[in-house]
Parts: C-alpha cells; sequence; structure tokens
C-alpha cells in the first residue's frame, strides 16, 4: 500500500497582512460556502485515483482556515473520511494520521475547537508571529498578543497536545533583544512544535513597495514611519540564539525553520521534504505523485466555473519529472533537513551513489565549509546561512 498525504486549500482571510504572497483574500460567507462545495466536488471526482493509498496526514491550510464557519470544515472532513482509507484504523493499521488545522487568534472560541477536534483534527497550527503588538501592527496582523495567548490556552483546554507555534525574526524595526522576547514567552507555554523563520519580502506585497528594490524605503503612503529591517548579521544572531535557546529547552532543529520536542516533528511537511506522494484539492492546491507534479488553477472564478459546470479539469502545469529532475529535489528538499540526504536513501531510489552524480559540487561545497559528508550529506551551519546558493548547486 503507498501512503499519500492531503493539503486542502483555504484561500479566504479576514484581512491580507503586509508581507503575505499566499493565494488568500478576504470573502464573505456566501462566497465562501459556494467554494467548499466546490471544493468538495473536486474531491469527490479525484478520490478515485487514490484507492490503493492510505492518508497518513492530512493539512488544512491557507489563507486562515479558521475563519470557515464551522460546519463547512466538519463537511470538509466527513467527505475526505468517507472516501479516503486512513491509518491507524483496525483495517489498515499503523499509527493515527495526522490532521492539522491552521488558525489565527480571534478566529477561533471553545466550541469551534472542540468541534475540530470532534471531526478528526488533532493538530493544530497558530499563526503569531510575534507577541510584541508593536510588530503585529506593523505586520498587519488582525490580533494582539493577548488574543494569542488567549486563543493557546482554549486550544489546552479543548484538549489539544500536538501544538504549532508560527514564529517570524527579521522583522521591521525588531532587535534581537525584542526576538529573545518573543521566542522566551512562547516557549513558556511548551508547545510541541515552533516554526522560526524570518521575514522574506516578497514582489506584490505591501511591504515590498516598501523594501523592495527601488523603493528608496517609503511606505506608499508616504505617511507612516518606516522601521529599518534588521541587517544580515542580525538576522543570523536571531537564528543562532533560536537554535542555542531552544536546544537548552529541549527543541531540536530538525529543518532549516522547525523545531520540535522529540517525536512531535510535522509529519505532513517531512513527507513534502522527502518526496512523499501527496495530493492539493483547492484553488491554487499543488501535487506530486508518482513523479508528476501539477498545480491546481489559481484564478477563482475559473476554479469554481470549471468543476461546478463539470466541464474539465483545474490542473494545470502537468510535468512528468524526469530523472535527472528527481535527483535536483531529492537533494535540495532533503537538505532543508537537518539530518541531510542519506547516501542509502539515495543509492535505494536512484542505483547511484551522490558522489557519483554530484561528485564535483559536493567537493567544491564540502571545501567551502558549507556541507559535511559522511553517511549522509547535510548542510553546515555556514551552509544554512546560504542555502539557496548551496542547493543551487544540486541543479544540472
Amino acid at each position: 500500500m503507498r501512503t499519500l498525504s492531503i493539503y486542502i486549500h483555504i484561500p479566504f482571510c479576514v484581512k491580507k497582512c503586509r508581507y503575505c504572497d499566499f493565494l488568500s483574500f478576504p470573502a464573505r460567507e456566501e462566497e465562501q460556502r459556494r467554494y467548499v462545495q466546490a471544493l468538495l466536488t473536486e474531491i469527490r471526482t479525484e478520490a478515485g485515483k487514490y484507492a490503493d493509498c492510505i492518508v497518513d496526514s492530512v493539512f488544512i491550510g491557507g489563507g486562515t482556515p479558521s475563519v470557515l464557519p464551522m460546519e463547512l470544515s466538519e463537511e470538509i472532513m466527513a467527505c475526505l473520511k468517507s472516501l479516503f482509507r486512513f491509518s491507524g484504523t483496525p483495517e489498515t493499521g499503523g499509527r493515527e494520521p495526522e490532521i492539522t488545522a491552521e488558525i489565527n487568534p480571534g478566529t477561533v472560541d471553545k466550541e469551534k475547537l472542540e468541534r475540530y477536534k470532534r471531526a478528526g483534527i488533532n493538530r493544530i497550527s497558530i499563526g503569531t508571529q510575534s507577541v510584541h503588538d508593536r510588530e503585529l501592527a506593523y505586520l498587519g496582523r488582525i490580533h494582539k498578543a493577548e488574543d494569542f495567548f488567549r486563543t493557546y490556552r482554549m486550544v489546552r483546554e479543548a484538549g489539544f497536545t500536538n501544538i504549532n507555534v508560527d514564529l517570524m525574526a527579521a522583522l521591521p524595526g525588531q532587535t534581537l533583544d525584542s526576538y529573545a522576547d518573543n521566542l522566551e514567552r512562547i516557549v513558556r507555554l511548551e508547545p510541541s512544535h515552533i516554526s522560526a523563520y524570518s521575514l522574506i519580502i516578497e514582489e506584490g506585497t505591501p511591504f515590498y513597495e516598501i523594501y523592495g528594490e527601488g523603493s528608496g524605503g517609503e511606505g506608499s503612503s508616504g505617511e507612516e514611519a518606516v522601521l529599518p529591517l534588521p541587517t544580515e548579521e542580525e538576522e543570523r544572531e536571531m537564528d543562532m540564539f533560536t537554535e542555542s535557546f531552544l536546544r537548552e529547552r529541549g527543541y531540536y532543529r530538525y529543518e532549516i525553520s522547525n523545531y520540535a520536542l522529540p517525536g512531535m516533528e510535522c509529519r505532513h511537511n517531512i513527507g513534502y521534504w522527502t518526496r512523499r506522494n501527496y495530493v492539493g484539492f483547492g484553488l491554487g492546491a499543488a501535487s506530486m505523485a508518482d513523479n508528476v507534479r501539477w498545480k491546481n488553477l489559481t484564478d477563482m472564478e475559473q476554479y469554481m466555473q470549471r468543476i461546478l459546470s463539470g466541464c474539465g479539469t483545474v490542473q494545470e502545469h502537468v510535468v512528468q519529472l524526469s530523472r535527472q529532475e528527481q535527483m535536483e529535489e531529492f537533494m535540495f528538499l532533503g537538505l532543508r533537513l537537518t539530518e541531510g540526504v542519506t547516501r542509502q536513501a539515495f543509492r535505494d531510489t536512484f542505483g547511484s551513489d551522490p558522489e557519483e552524480i554530484y561528485g564535483k559540487a559536493l567537493h567544491k561545497l564540502c571545501g567551502q565549509g558549507l556541507l559535511e559528508t559522511g553517511e549522509s550529506i547535510r548542510l553546515t551551519s555556514l551552509g544554512r546561512d546560504v542555502s539557496n546558493y548551496v542547493m543551487a548547486e544540486f541543479l544540472f
């Protein structure tokens, strides 16, 4: 039996944040309901292709999935359970599936969380990004720090023990001390998992107008005081502090931006980095199965029309990966993990040792102190700082 991961995309949010380039937007409840009906139709249409698979993880992401009326979330979960075989049953055996829902503070209450749990969701990922009100306001978040702490308490009270908290570093106006305070206050809550990543200024976002190339460092309004971005050295100090501080408190870094208590790694995301089969449903959702990659339409009206009229697929950019492309992905995705890429796994997959394929790149990067090799090939601390450069060396 093949294992399969499922991603469900909910593109709705209360308000677009200033740094966000995700496929998300505010929508009225009527539009949300119409979208979910289309989403359910897509799932029912495609599910038969995966009849021989056992689902090991589900990730409901966005956007902000928790903005949906609860009955719509319950419909989605009921649909998945009726059409797919999940791990952890008497028939399939194995461990119970990991089923994650992303939420934002200010979009859930105790009843919604309890209904999430009854629906089968067993992991919650809370997007806070900061616990300083000034930073939250500048990011354009809809919540304040107290909203996050209240939400976290409710998640615990609802019975969830597998909880991730998202935290951002290198924010405008942020110092190492203010970032460290963010991290310390989150760790006191003892989440099982922390995603800690640096702000990236993405083209097409309000922050790009302020901080992007040629912006001149001025906001589009010209009125708001522009907070400076931390320097590259300050950003590196934040990253080094994160690793050492969390290690002392029992969290280990298993991926470039992710830390977990032992045994609490995000199973779904590890599937992406190790190239396990996954299928995405919903607007713009990406998939990879049997070395074929594709992505759904990103235009809402086209997506809705195609599905609700029954006039064709919503999949586009379908690519059958060549052997070389599979090798590239195996390396640059696997190197995101702290344990790196094992030579045996590469040999088992491709019938060759990495040295035979990438000997020149490995010699060069090891000589630069960016990789270390043995039975596994992994990034050094210096290599993580320039990981994009390292991974580009594995492209043919």
